[in-house]
């Protein structure tokens, strides 16, 4: 019997994985710690088959611990008997509660298995969001940035729980980053926001990151000599036009003097 720890993908139902959608199907109970991966959950499982567990809004240790512990408690029962799930958005293995639901259970419950079955994270669907190639070898560091925080140093960075879009957005610019900011990125619950003005994102969203691009950083690769300018392009397209036009008539010239060979006429011929 086994605790699946299901990534559900950045927050739109139907980025879940195969696998994942069909371990939430097969397992008797699904836990979620919060309200937005439990309205992704119920896109794919029923309401009753939801779990109810509580964590408190807090940095106290302490009261994080008993927490914890009391979650565990409750969840190992059911994946000892049975199969159950604890899903989270994004990847139980990136910037996720799932890792201390894990510790706990291995140190007070052993004897659960425990699997993880991964997600899309919004460490790659925001590339897709903001637009943005990471092409091959380059370097990206993940950091956080609440509160305000401006991390530097490599020269690529995405930035996660950018509390204070605007105070980071200045910060970073100062230390010579070119920023692009993404708020609940491919979530149903709140719209989607690209920008490039932290000033539009000034209230804090938990769900808000960066990406920062050292504004020196050399970027070109192979491919950008394919690059054409659109008025060359329009000339090359004119002159195969007129290649294909001539290839058409000396096509059909030819085909007139094999008609004319055919009955004994040689055009071009006086006599």
């Amino acid at each position: 019997m086994t605790l699946y720890g299901i990534g559900l993908g950045p927050g739109e139902a139907d980025l879940l994985t195969v696998r994942g959608k069909r371990l939430l199907e097969s397992v008797d109970v699904v836990y979620s710690p919060g309200r937005l991966s439990r309205a992704v959950a119920t896109e794919h499982v029923d309401e009753s088959k939801i779990g109810d567990l509580d964590f408190p809004m807090t940095r106290d240790e302490e009261k994080l611990r008993a927490a914890w512990k009391e979650a565990a408690a409750a969840i190992a029962p059911k994946a000892s008997e049975g199969d159950a799930a604890f899903v989270t958005l994004g990847d139980p293995n990136v910037y996720s509660t799932f890792g201390h639901l894990r510790r706990t259970l291995d140190a007070f419950h052993p004897d659960v298995d425990v699997e993880v079955v991964p997600g899309v994270s919004a460490m790659t669907a925001f590339a897709t969001a903001l637009d943005v190639e990471v092409e091959a070898g380059a370097g990206l560091a993940l950091r956080e940035a609440d509160g305000g925080a401006a991390p530097t140093g490599p020269d690529r960075m995405i930035l996660f729980k950018v509390t204070d879009a605007p105070e980071t957005g200045r910060k970073l610019r100062e230390a010579g980053y070119d920023v692009r900011f993404g708020r609940r990125l491919f979530m149903e619950a709140g719209e989607t926001l690209v920008t490039d003005d932290p000033e539009t994102i000034a209230e804090r969203d938990y769900y808000t990151l960066a990406y920062a691009e050292h504004e020196d950083l050399d970027t070109t690769s192979a491919t950008d000599e394919f690059e054409v300018d659109p008025e060359s392009s329009a000339d090359e397209e004119a002159s195969r036009n007129d290649d294909e036009t001539a290839i058409a008539d000396g096509g059909k010239h030819q085909a007139e003097r094999a008609e004319a060979a055919e009955h004994g006429d040689h055009p071009g011929d006086s006599t």
